[in-house]
């Protein structure tokens, strides 16, 4: 057999074919699986509405999620999902979604977080606040401008919580249809190791 590799072609530059034959088909899966099964997977769910009462209001809620200095866990993000809208007129709504690193909830509430496990009885190591206030302080990640209606944002492990470090995450939503109900909601997941 000249010329032949045993593993892969001269032109890949990194492993893309499948070695082990025993598991053919490959079949792949997304950490979330494995952490949802070793029962470490949470989620933090906060919503905040609001009464358009003037010529502009905005619903806005808030989630910070605190990795303790001595934890002794890493927190990866696995995806923070949301929506805006409510009983507003959709063309009469916009929202905004940020990111910031650290950052400061202003009158933060308890927020227990879910283990998505449903078997495990298993707690987070991580402190979880919402706020109807926006962020402050920290620095912005990610900002984006939003339309009505849901939004999904996966990071797959991506962004890091090291101990003694924070991360929140905001959605706004604004209107100007007075007498209409307008809210925002945001939900946070995220595995330890």
């Amino acid at each position: 057999m000249p010329n032949h590799n045993v593993f892969n072609d001269n032109d890949q530059p990194m492993s893309v074919e499948m070695t082990n034959t025993f598991r053919s088909p490959d079949i792949t899966a997304p950490p979330e699986l494995d952490a949802s099964e070793s029962a470490v997977l949470y989620s933090a769910n906060a919503s905040a509405s609001a009464t358009v009462v003037l010529s502009l209001i905005s619903a806005i809620i808030s989630v910070r999620i605190n990795n303790p200095a001595g934890s002794g866990r890493t927190v990866y993000i696995s995806r923070i999902t949301g929506s805006i809208g409510g009983s507003s007129l959709l063309s009469a709504m916009s929202g905004t979604f940020t990111i910031v690193r650290g950052g400061t909830l202003t009158s933060p509430a308890a927020l227990p977080p879910v283990n998505n496990n449903l078997a495990s009885a298993a707690a987070s190591s991580m402190t979880v606040q919402s706020s109807t206030a926006a962020i402050s302080g920290g620095t912005v990640l990610n900002s984006y401008q939003m339309a009505p209606g849901s939004f999904s944002q996966a990071f797959t492990g991506s962004i890091i919580v090291p101990p003694g470090s924070s991360l929140s995450a905001g959605v706004t939503s604004s209107s100007s249809a007075v007498g209409l109900v307008i809210t925002s909601a945001l939900s946070l997941t995220w595995w330890e190791s």
